[in-house]
């Protein structure tokens, strides 16, 4: 079973009440718990509670803590995706996995080569949000992403609160985003930005905007990849190279 969310305002010596509607439908409605069975929540802090059920209302799922521990399960990178937002199948797979490798948040734009139109784009936030919050919960992570307001190229390469920005580029590349990682690993512990384009590929005016903001172009391998794959490809690549044992 996946571990819940809850607020360290939820617990009272060692009494945890589960009352927010989302919550309270899936652990009700859709798994149907029972008294006595074990639930694993978890707080903002991090902090991991084995519980064990001992009542059932209307609106609300009553647990006693059992234990209680540290949980390990988070990246330690500081590690964000900004992704030109592609075609609605292909982009909920996409958030979904991003999350399960561990991304802290993740940035929509809409490049010249994107085929989604702004309004649909802004329409689908909260629901994107809501896959990166049910696939924390699935892998159990110790924090959830946070899927950010769309906006444009120009505004997150001038975004100075991240200190290391990587453009996964198709072609005219600086060199690879192995290399890259390899002779640049004093910077694992800055704020990290991996930028991917749409299906089509970056535009002519978009790779001069990497360069005027002295962006290293790198490829991810020699195979042109699926926006998706691309992204789990990069993501993985860094996490790989960068992220201590």
């Amino acid at each position: 079973m996946p571990h819940f969310f809850i607020s360290t305002n939820d617990v009272n010596n060692d009494i945890i009440a589960i009352s927010d509607a989302a919550n309270f439908h899936h652990l009700a409605r859709v798994l149907r718990v029972k008294i006595g069975e074990t639930l694993y929540l978890i707080d903002e802090n991090g902090i991991k509670y084995k519980t064990e059920v001992i009542e059932i209302s209307s609106h609300t799922i009553t647990t006693k803590v059992v234990e209680k521990f540290k949980s390990n399960h988070s990246l330690g990178l500081q590690l964000y995706l900004a992704q030109s937002v592609i075609k609605t199948d292909a982009q909920n797979l996409l958030v979904q996995k991003a999350t399960e490798l561990g991304v802290k948040g993740i940035i929509p734009f809409l490049s010249d080569n994107s085929v989604i139109k702004e309004d649909v784009a802004d329409s689908k936030i909260e629901k994107w949000q809501k896959i990166a919050d049910e696939a924390s919960k699935q892998c159990e992570r110790a924090d959830k992403p946070v899927i950010f307001k769309r906006q444009n190229l120009k505004e997150i390469l001038e975004n100075d609160e991240y200190k290391v920005k990587i453009a996964c580029v198709e072609r005219s590349q600086d060199m690879t985003l192995k290399d890259f990682l390899k002779k640049n690993s004093q910077l694992k512990k800055e704020k990290v930005l991996v930028i991917v384009g749409p299906e089509g590929g970056f535009s002519a005016e978009e790779i001069g905007m990497f360069e005027h903001y002295n962006l290293p172009k790198l490829g991810i391998g020699k195979l042109i990849l699926r926006a998706e794959t691309a992204v789990i490809s990069a993501l993985s690549n860094v996490i790989y190279e960068w992220e201590d044992e």
